[in-house]
């Protein structure tokens, strides 16, 4: 093998006893172009749960792959080892809990090789696995690839093929790192749309193709995908206050909804606290206080009637989204897809808040968002 005919795939992990050697019997089978041939680079986050030893016994029977250390058991840091380490010209990220078609990393090439472009990837298509019991799992997949639940983005679009501000996952030319530099390693999510963010404001160009196709299975409980996306919601505002701008516009709605609420609650709460206290005091008797006690009362009344429309309007529209998506998808999906669709938005929306309360006072990242949640 030579570097002018290498590719390197390259992998974060960490605690997938159950998913590595799946993942890597996926990966040996990537049917590439003649003339290419493959490295497998697997960067272990010092996993505790026996990952290491079955990767370990999978490395020895295929030279293909080799297993790194990552001390820093996080993903930025992981892909960056992986790139220090990688011996080809074209460097293709993978994840251990998606499916990829046998001709994934062809096709990357392929797009890489008819559009110039600095980053290249498929779609980002979610999977359920079938089953009673995977039922909630569907429907995070189903409200995952829904445009209203994900705000447009096109990353979900199965059959976009074009420039995108970002992409799933990712497929390098080596030279984008030596442009662009590696992935931020102060950031434990997000680090991909930093990085990418990090292209467009350099000139570089993004493409997105629907024939690079691969299937992500997402958690398969709703309190996993609230803690998810509460973390996803947290680290953002970080990569907006490096780059002094969204990755788009749609990233600032879920935290601007859930501020919203939060202060028509608490402008309700502390109105009737005031009524309370006025009325158990005697303040405000007759001929006492009645400006005060006005005021109180119409506090009390414009924040019922916000916080019921936001909560009704939302309400009505996650309703809707939920029976189009279960016609689209299986009418068993229709019970759980509310409670998805809200665990989505709202840990999405409650993380940025978190996010830009540590932002805005000039605090460093807080610990507790710093561990992986798979």
């Amino acid at each position: 093998m030579t570097a002018t005919s290498l590719v390197t795939v390259i992998v974060p992990c960490r605690n997938e006893r159950e998913h590595i050697v799946p993942f890597c019997q996926s990966a040996a089978l990537q049917q590439l172009p003649e003339g290419w041939s493959l490295e497998v680079l697997v960067a272990d986050g010092l996993s505790d749960d026996g990952t290491r030893e079955r990767l370990s016994a999978w490395c020895e029977q295929d030279p293909r792959f080799r297993m790194i250390d990552n001390p820093g058991r996080i993903v930025s840091t992981g892909l960056n080892r992986c790139i220090a380490e990688a011996r080809g010209e074209f460097i293709v990220r993978m994840d251990v809990h998606t499916v990829y078609a046998p001709d994934y990393v062809a096709e990357c090439l392929a797009a890489w090789q008819r559009t110039g472009a600095d980053n290249v990837g498929g779609p980002w298509h979610a999977g359920g696995q079938e089953g009673r019991g995977a039922v909630v799992q569907r429907a995070v997949a189903a409200a995952f690839q829904s445009r209203w639940v994900a705000g447009g983005a096109r990353s979900r679009d199965l059959a976009y093929e074009g420039p995108v501000d970002t992409v799933y996952l990712g497929a390098w030319p080596r030279e984008t790192f030596a442009r662009f530099g590696g992935f931020d390693e102060q950031l434990v999510r997000n680090q991909d749309d930093e990085h990418n963010l990090r292209i467009h404001q350099g000139g570089g160009r993004i493409w997105q193709s629907a024939r690079i196709r691969s299937t992500y299975f997402p958690r398969a409980s709703i309190g996993d995908v609230f803690r998810q996306y509460r973390q996803y919601g947290y680290w953002k505002p970080f990569v907006m206050r490096k780059h002094g701008q969204p990755a788009a516009l749609r990233h600032l709605i879920p935290g601007a909804f859930v501020g919203a609420l939060g202060v028509c609650l608490a402008v309700l709460l502390t109105a009737v606290a005031a009524l309370l206290w006025g009325t158990t005091t005697g303040h405000w008797s007759p001929g006492r206080g009645e400006a005060g006690y006005g005021l109180a009362l119409w506090a009390a009344y414009g924040g019922a009637v916000a916080l019921l429309a936001l909560v009704t309007v939302y309400g009505a529209a996650v309703c809707a989204v939920s029976v189009t998506i279960a016609r689209q998808r299986g009418r068993d999906l229709l019970w759980h897809l509310p409670d998805v669709i809200g665990a989505y938005h709202f840990g999405y929306g409650l993380g940025s808040l978190r996010g830009w309360w540590d932002v805005l006072r000039r605090r460093p990242p807080d610990p507790a968002f710093g561990r992986l949640t798979r």
